[in-house]
Order: C-alpha cells, then structure tokens, then sequence
C-alpha cells in the first residue's frame, strides 16, 4: 500500500507538470449550484488531477503514504477471519465483519493516499497543514491499539469485552463519520483536554489552546507527584497548597511579576505594558493569597493530624463539618436567588426592586441586595472553601497512600474547592447525605470507592444532568415554536412534530448521548430535526478569542462601554446576581440600540474571564424583530407595573433569555430629534450670521490667546513684536497670487469698467480708478488684471497718462501666445499696532489676504459687534505674562489696528462660508455649511487654502448652529457672560460634528460628556439632531440558554463549512423571536458571525 500511494501521488505531479500553460478559459454558468469540468481525455493530466488532487506538501505526500502502509498492515492483522473467529466463534459474524470492516478501513486508505474526503464535522474553516486527512486513520488505530493490547494483555476480560464491542462499532464508523458524531482531530484532543482538566483534575477550561494545554500538563503532574508522596499529612498538604495556586489567575499573576521586573529594570520601556482591563496584582492581593494559603495549610494538617483517623458516622467529626456544609449551601442558594428578578426563572423575587427605571431610584432600592450580596461573597469566598477542607481532611480515605483513585479523586477536589466553590460544595453535600443515607459498608458505593472518586463521579453526574435538561428545554423550544410561531410554520411542521413524537424515545436517546459526550445538540438548519453534533470546547470556536470582529463605524460605541461593563459585571457576578455562572455560560445586555453578548471563559478562585462581543447597530428586519421581543422581555420583567403582585409569573418561561437584574453602567444615551420648526425657522436663520459673527469673534481671540501663550518670554512684548516684524520683512513670501480686496472678480469691479474703456486699457475707468484702501488696512500694491488673450509689456512701474503710441505697442501685442507670469512676490504691509502688546492677539498674515472689496469691509465694520468684542477682549487675564502694564486691557481695546484685523478675518470667513450677499440663509445652505459642504465660490477656495483658519471657521459654525437649536428649545440667551459660559461649555463638554468624523470616534473613547451631530434624511425630507450624553445608566441583563446557544452555532458551522449554504436569506438567519436565531448568529465568531466588537479576554477579579 506504501509504494502504490507513491505511485499515485508521482502520477499526480506528473500530470502537473505536464499540464500546459494556456489553458482554454471555462464559460460558467452562474444559474447552476455544481461546478462543471471538462476533460479532454480519460487519461488526460486534467482527469488525473481531478481524480487524484495530491498533496500541498512534499512531506505530507510522504508520511501520508508511509502512514497508508502501516494502515493496511495492521488493518490486515486487525481483521484476520481465525481472530475474529476466536472473539465471536461464529462464521457469519466473522464474514460481516471481515467485509464491512475492509470497508472501512478502504474509506480511511483513501483520505491518505488521494484526497480528503469532505468532512461533516468541521471545526477549523481551513484546513493549512492537510490535518483533516489523518481523522480517518486516527480512530481506526485506536480500534487497532485496543486489538493489540488484547493480543498481547494476559487474562484481561474487560479488554476482551471491549475489543469484542469495538470490531461490531468499527463496522459504524462510516456511518458515524458521515453523521459527524467524531469530532477533528484538533477539536478532539482540546475537548479531550478540558474534559480531563475539569473532571479528572478540578481545573477550568482556558480561553486559549496554549494556556489549556500547559495548565493540562501542570495539573497532570501535580496528581502523578501526589502518588509518590509517602506521608499521609505530606499529601494532604501538597493536595491543599497546590490546588490552591493552580486555581489562581497564574497567567495575570505572570503578567504582574513580569510588569514588576521590567518596570525596575527600564522604567521607560514599561509605560505602555498594560492594556486592556487586567487584574490588578499588587502587595494587596499578595498578603491576602499567602494569608488564605498559609490558614488553608494550617487547617489540613491540624485536622488530619489530631481527627483524621475517625470512622465516618452521625456525631463524628466530619459528620459536624456536613451539617455546616449543608447550611451553607441552602444559605448561599438563598441568597444568590433572591438578587435575580426571577426565582427559578418562573416567579417574580419579592424582594427584587420594582419599576426600575433610574440609576438613583435603583441604587437606593437596592442596599439590602448588596449588602446581601457581600454577605453570599464573603460565605463563598472565605467560609466554604475552609469548611470543605475541614470535611476532607478528615476522610478516612487519605489513609490508603500509593492508591491512583486516592491521589486522582482527592487532588481534583482540593483543587475544585478553590476553583469553582460552588459546585464543589454541592458535589461534597450529595456525597455527605449519601454517607449518611446509605450506611451500609457492604453496598458499591461504600465498599469500592473512596470518597475523591465519588465526588467525581457525582461532578460528572451533576453537569451531564444539567446538560441534559438544558438540551430537552432547547429541543422542546424549536418543536413548539415550530408550530405556534406563525413565520416558523412551513409545509413539513406537522409531519416533522409527528415523528418527534412517534420517536420520542429515540429523540430522548440523542439528546441523553449528547449530554453524555457533552457535545451540542444539532438541529438540522434549526428545523426539528435532531442530530448529534461532535464534541468541541466549551468556547466553540477554534481561533483566539476578540482576534476578529466585522469593525465598522459603530465599534466605537463598544470600545466605549466595555471597560465600564465589565466593572459592573465584576460586581454582579461576586455578589451572584447573575446567578450560577461557569465556562460556557451566556449572557446578554442590553441598551436602547446595543446588544452586548458575554461569554464566560474561565473561572477560579477569586478571578473569572470573560469576552464581550457588541451587535449590530444598524438594524435589520430580522435582528429588529429579536430585539424588540429582547426589550418587551425586559421591560416585562423590569418596568411594568403589574409585576407589583408578589411571586407573579414569568410570561416568557420557556424562552431563551431569562432576566436576570440590571447594572449601572458609564455609557452614551443616544437621542435622536427632529429639528423641523428650528432650521427652517426664518426667525432663527435671521439671527444666524449674527450669532456666527460673535462665535468666531470669541473663537479667533481665544485661538490668538492661546497661542500667545508659547511664546518664549511673555514679559517682552517689544523684543517678540521686533522679531515678529523682523520675520515678515525678511523676503518676500512666495506664494501663487491670491486675488486682492480691488482685483477681485466681483460685481463691484465689474461695474468699473465702462463702455468708452480701452481694451488695452490697465485699470478700468471711474471709481475703481480712484479707489484707495482704508487707512487702518495699510495700502498694497496694485496686482492688475489682464484680458484673456492679451500679453502687457513687463513693467514695474506703468505711468498713468500713456501715450498713443504705447496704446498702438499694446494694442498689437494682442493675440499673441499667452506668457505664464509665474508666481509674484508679495509683501504684505506692516500694521502699526497702538499697543504693542497686540502682537500677542494678532492674526496669522496669510489669513489677511482675503479677495474682500473694500465696500464689504466698511460694511463688516458697521455689523461688527464691537461690544461683545471688548467684552470677548476683557475676559483675558494674561496671566502668562510676568511683566504686564496695569492698563493692558485698555491700550488693547483702544487698538483699532488690532480690531480691523478681527473685522477682515471675520469678514473673510462670511465671505467664503456665506458669500457677499445679505440674504437669509435658507435649510439646505445651513447643512451644507455645517458639513462643509458649500458649493464652490472665490471665497471658499481662498478660505479652504488656509486649512487651519477653515476649520476655525466650520468649528464656529457649528457652535452656532448649536447655539440656535438650544436658543430655540431652552430660551434666548440673556447677556454676554450667559453667552461665553455657553461657548466654553461647548468647547469644554461638547464635540459638535458630524458621525463619519474621526474626530467623533475620538471624542467617543475619550468620553466627551455631549457630542451632537446635524443629520439629513433624504427619504422623508427632514433634518435631524443627534445627542449622545455620557452618564451612568441602568443596562438589562439576561442569561441565555447555553445548550440553546451551542446548538444553533454548531448548526451554522455545518452548514456554512460542510453544506456550504451562504445564502444571506437562508432560513437558518431568519428572525426567531423564541431561540433568537438571527442574534445568536451575530455573536458567532467570524468568518461565521460578524459580531461588530470582540474584546480580548477580559479578567474580572472577584473579591
């Protein structure tokens, strides 16, 4: 088999290489779901290749062939006619076996030596290493490894037994194969890992492969070091110091130590180490595990040294330790029920607070609750584990050293005691009445097993019965809603609940398997119709956890509140409100338009990890059905009145999402109002420009402040205005020539030239001719215009009068090639300043060179609000300054230099935003300007060229266009200072914008108090405000079917990854109000989901 697999992978790179390169191009037909091949020939290279696909690797081409050998040879061994003679001792047995089991073993021969058969049990969506191609072989060794022991065992008849069961179930393994029951190799050996670590050694499944497979191999080695101990007190001191640590969070304890070291040996290097929210680990917690260990060791050995020798009976010492026991279960199970809304999920908590609606109102009704909830932490963090130690270290079975089941049961309890206290202390209460119960030494359950082995098996017992009630609620929930669900009704309903019913039993079974393998229950595309989906980790999901999200603008909301989330989460899941919570358990948040979805990871003593996923905001048909039946859940549970009746029921028993309590959360509202009334009010755009006049005012006096205020010595003013009058005479600045306030293309400069003009003319006639600019603006040198098409003579200096003949000279130049006068030089005029302090509030030169006529600026100056100028003016206090005169504000209110230039660079804003007209702004030009959107013009090009001074100018804007919207909602402002507390709040509290903004995202994580944003609805015609105001508001909490949520995801990886159905509108995504199919999705990780947000691990400490 070794040399005929090689042969066939050398045909297959044969008939690559022989391929040609120019290949005829297939035309495929899109209205068929198959894909079609045409082959030239029977033998030719494209028949081989499709027949015989190879392997990507040298290697694997290989081993693979190596391992089809050894295959067949011991496949032959195993299914020798004498030696299956010898097991059965029948002749037509051995026949079926002999032929069917060839059968078998031919179906794994062939994902070895030609391709990987498509696998229904998928558990990676690519397979990069050819991994898949050793399932197949790999169970059919193990059958062979079990025939081997048995040929080679002596007077072994439970291998016997076995290896006679395991030839009949060989026969089955095609069939189980193709109903993918067996799960991939890598799902099977990191299920088989978290099994044995839960189970067999009282650990805790891991969020990563990485840490679960080191923490396997520490616990393992714990309990083989256990069995060489040879002290009875030595043993019970390991068991307790080592359970101890390995239930702590050692990898954030690393985390810590490892932050320590660095940040003492480069203290600069470690500014950056920790991120995310991390479990602080400092001297604290330090003293506290070493006080709780030290205590723990104490105990143990006190009491196993002076009462470990008892006989267990109703007055011994260890009876009095499970009495207490039991009191302190029915206590804590009291305490943890009466903080949920519900008990058991059916009646409403009497003591739960009624109509819970703020975060004010809650907290007051909730005292009592917490300091429950402090009470239960303390009893489940210091007081059980301590009472359990007690009850083992005086069990008599400690005695009996060198015993497997002694050191593999009692290091798995010790540990679980600290690990997961809960169920340790319902394990060891069971295990305690059973003692008490069945005293009878002569029974099983006292005469062979020791009291580490039935706590294990009690464990294993407890999770698989809770498994299987989990799994019938979840079954039983698809088979009724299949029917009463209107939209879930289809043609087969009633034949499918028909066969439920008639095969019940058998359904009964599969879901009894199920359990027992603890592998999710598959309801075939969510019909029912139940198979056994194959056994996978308790995450679900092979790849890291938070490394994919489907990111869009809306993540940002998430990357918000998840830290807050997570401080409310700490505390609720301490104090037990949220109830019983294990790896695998699912819960579900939610606030107005989000869906959080937490998935618990791991858990220990005092820490536990979870990962948060965010929803889809932008809602769809389907996932705004769920939510709303999510919200009218809640706010059945939560709100309404009628639930003031004591122990009234849970209208929404059976469904997936049971309501558990609400958190206070630091998180955004989000409020959506449309401004029809506002924006296009005439009385409130009138006042509009008016209000942009002053905002700009304030915000160019505030921006010129500011900027002063790095300026090297404050206390000399002279020297800086030297050197800043010394910079703007030291060369012309180069730059393309802007037009100046009398060359602008304007209707006024249109008005100056006349019909007696001549063409050849350089300055029109009339008044442009003896315009001059205003005394306080300084004058500038004329840059003249030329006609299209006409080349003047270079000149400097153009006399006034010219002559006949310079017109004649001119006149011919007409009509000759165009001359690029490249760019000019230009220097601006200096601004004699009253103050010489006014250097420090001046303007940027280059925002002065605004395309302004004259007309404007004397127009600007009669509607330049002087008095909130002066008023803007006298609330600086230059304290920067060291040496300041006492009448600074005077002299600086008494510049009219310094005031022109505010009144051109307000001017040149209107100008690019407004333009030179002094109409009314209508609804449409508002957003456009809010936007930035304005239709192009002179004044907008020259104001977008100085980008720092436009988004001055939008900033100011917008602040304006805010002013107006709460002007008309909450009253007129009354004086100036009203008006500048308004303007500082906005720039203080407020991010004003629009949504696709970075810089709204960036305000979002850095927890702006307000931000508003001006939108437009095209469809229905209307304009819209958004306010998002940060606050600590109450989020609803629910927890989710687990069993529910792990059936639907491994029906969406069959049938994305084996029945390849992407169909965005299959009936496997559509809305289900009961299972919340479309959400559940969502929160699957990706390529399947495409949840928005995805945290990393997320460690909560818990005390």
């Amino acid at each position: 088999m070794f040399v005929t697999a090689l042969i066939l992978q050398m045909t297959n790179l044969y008939a690559k290489q022989k391929t040609v390169t120019v290949e005829r191009m297939q035309i495929q037909n899109t209205l068929t779901d198959e894909d079609e091949f045409e082959f030239s020939s029977c033998v030719g290279s494209e028949t081989v290749k499709f027949i015989i696909p190879g392997k990507k690797y040298i290697i694997n081409t290989v081993f693979h062939s190596l391992l089809a050998g050894v295959l067949c040879g011991l496949g032959t061994w195993y299914l020798l006619p004498n030696r299956i003679t010898l097991l059965y001792s029948n002749i037509g047995g051995t026949v079926v076996i002999f032929v069917f089991g060839w059968v078998t073993i031919c179906i794994g021969e062939y994902s070895l030596i030609i391709n990987t058969a498509t696998e229904t049990a998928t558990f990676q969506p690519l397979d990069t290493y050819e991994i898949t191609a050793l399932m197949r072989p790999f169970y059919i060794f193990v059958f062979i490894a079990v025939d081997l022991a048995h040929r080679f065992a002596v007077n072994a008849p439970i291998l016997e037994q076995t290896n006679q069961i395991l030839h009949i179930v060989f026969l089955f393994l095609p069939f189980l194969w193709a109903m993918g029951i067996l799960p991939p190799l890598d799902a099977l050996f990191l299920w088989g890992m978290e099994q044995l670590l839960e189970f067999g050694l009282g650990g805790s499944p891991m969020s990563s492969n990485t840490k679960l497979l080191v923490m396997f191999l520490i616990s393992a080695g714990t309990a083989i070091a256990s069995y060489f101990i040879r002290s009875t007190l030595g043993v019970i001191l390991f068991m307790t110091g080592f359970g101890f640590i390995l239930s702590l969070n050692l990898s954030e304890i690393g985390f810590a130590f490892k932050h320590t070291m660095i940040s003492h040996l480069a203290s600069s290097k470690s500014k950056n180490m920790r991120r995310g929210l991390r479990t602080q680990f400092g001297w604290r917690e330090f003293i506290f595990y070493l006080t709780v260990l030290t205590f723990a060791l104490i105990e143990a050995g006190l009491l196993h040294h002076f009462a470990g020798f008892s006989s267990f009976s109703k007055a011994s010492p260890q009876a009095i330790a499970s009495y207490i026991l039991i009191v302190l279960l029915i206590i804590m199970w009291i305490l943890r029920e009466i903080q949920r809304v519900y008990l058991f999920g059916v009646f409403r908590n009497p003591f739960y607070p009624k109509d819970v609606r703020t975060v004010t109102v809650f907290m007051e009704k909730q005292r009592r609750l917490i300091k429950v909830g402090v009470v239960r932490r303390i009893l489940l963090t210091l007081v059980s584990p301590f009472a359990m130690i007690a009850f083992l270290s005086l069990d008599r079975s400690l005695q009996n050293l060198h015993s497997v089941s002694v050191c593999i049961g009692f290091t798995r309890i010790f540990r679980m005691v600290w690990q997961n206290t809960e169920n340790a202390l319902l394990d060891i209460v069971v295990v305690s009445i059973a003692q008490m119960l069945v005293s009878n030494p002569d029974l099983w359950w006292n005469r062979s097993l020791d009291t580490g082995i039935r706590l294990l098996l009690v464990g294993l017992l407890r999770d698989r019965l809770l498994q299987f009630v989990s799994k019938l609620q979840f079954a039983v929930a698809i088979l009724l809603t299949s029917w009463t669900e209107k939209k879930q009704r289809r043609k087969s309903t009633a034949t499918l609940i028909t066969l439920n019913v008639i095969f019940f039993p058998i359904l009964l079974t599969f879901i009894a398997v199920s359990a027992l393998l603890s592998s999710p229950l598959l309801p075939l595309f969510t019909l029912p119709i139940f198979l056994i989906g194959f056994p996978r980790p308790v995450r679900s999901w092979p790849g890291p956890v938070g490394a994919t999200a489907c990111v869009c603008s809306d993540t940002v909301y998430y990357q918000q509140l998840v830290l807050s989330l997570a401080g409310a989460l700490q505390s609720a899941l301490a104090a037990g409100s949220l109830g019983l919570f294990l790896p695998g358990s699912h819960y579900l948040c939610r606030f107005q338009d989000r869906l959080m979805w937490i998935l618990v990871l791991e858990k220990g003593f005092t820490y536990c990890g979870i990962n948060i996923k965010g929803l889809e905001l932008q809602e769809t048909s389907c996932h705004a059905a769920e939510a709303h039946r999510v919200d009218e859940i809640f706010e059945m549970a939560f709100e309404h009145q009628e639930h003031t009746k004591i122990l009234s029921p849970n209208r929404h028993f059976g469904h997936i999402l049971t309501p558990c309590t609400v958190l206070p959360v630091r998180l955004y509202s989000d409020a959506r109002n449309v401004l029809s009334g506002i924006i296009d009010s005439n009385e409130n755009l009138k006042h509009l420009k008016d209000d942009f006049i002053k905002v700009l005012v304030w915000m160019l006096v505030q921006y010129c402040y500011k900027k002063s205020k790095t300026w090297e010595s404050p206390g000399n003013a002279d020297n800086k205005k030297g050197s800043f009058l010394e910079n703007q005479h030291s060369g012309a600045i180069e730059r393309d020539s802007p037009l100046r306030e009398e060359d602008s293309f304007s209707v006024d400069t249109i008005e100056d030239w006349t019909d007696d003009s001549d063409v050849s003319d350089l300055e029109p006639s009339g008044r442009m001719k003896d315009r001059k600019e205003p005394g306080q603006l300084g004058t500038t040198p004329k840059v003249h215009l030329s006609i299209p098409g006409f080349v003047e003579a270079q000149s400097q200096d153009i006399p006034q009068e010219t002559s006949p003949e310079d017109k004649l000279y001119r006149a011919v130049a007409l009509g000759l090639p165009a001359v690029d006068k490249g760019k000019q030089q230009e220097v601006l005029p200096q601004v004699a300043f009253s103050c010489s302090y006014s250097e420090l509030l001046s303007i940027p030169e280059e925002w002065r060179t605004a395309p302004v006529p004259a007309s404007k600026v004397n127009e600007m100056r009669r509607r330049f609000p002087e008095e909130w100028y002066r008023f803007v003016l006298s609330q600086l206090d230059f304290f920067h300054l060291k040496e300041k005169p006492s009448n600074l504000l005077e002299d600086l209110l008494k510049d009219r230099a310094l005031k022109d230039l505010y009144i051109h660079g307000v001017l040149s804003c209107c100008f690019g935003l407004f333009g030179l007209d002094n109409t009314v702004p209508v609804a449409s030009h508002v957003f456009r300007a809010y936007t930035g959107g304005v239709p192009w013009s002179v004044g907008l090009d020259w104001l977008t060229s100085k980008p720092e001074l436009f988004q001055l100018a939008l900033k100011a804007f917008r602040y304006t266009f805010k002013l107006m919207v709460d002007k008309a909602s909450l009253g007129p402002v009354e004086n100036f200072k009203e008006l500048v507390n308004c303007l500082e709040e906005y720039e203080n509290d407020w991010y004003i914008g629009l949504v696709s903004d970075l810089e709204w995202r960036q305000a979002v994580l850095q927890e702006k108090p307000y931000l508003f944003a001006l939108g437009h609805d095209p469809n229905m015609g209307i304009y819209t405000g958004r306010v998002l105001t940060l606050q600590e508001l109450l989020v609803q909490v629910g927890k989710l079917n687990d069993e529910a949520v792990r059936g639907q995801w491994a029906n969406l990886s069959w049938e994305l990854l084996y029945a390849t159905n992407d169909d965005e509108e299959r009936y496997s995504i559509q809305a289900h109000p009961i299972l919340l199919r479309n959400l559940t999705v969502q929160a699957a990780d990706p390529p399947l989901g495409y949840p928005i947000y995805s945290s990393e691990l997320l460690h909560l400490p818990l005390f």
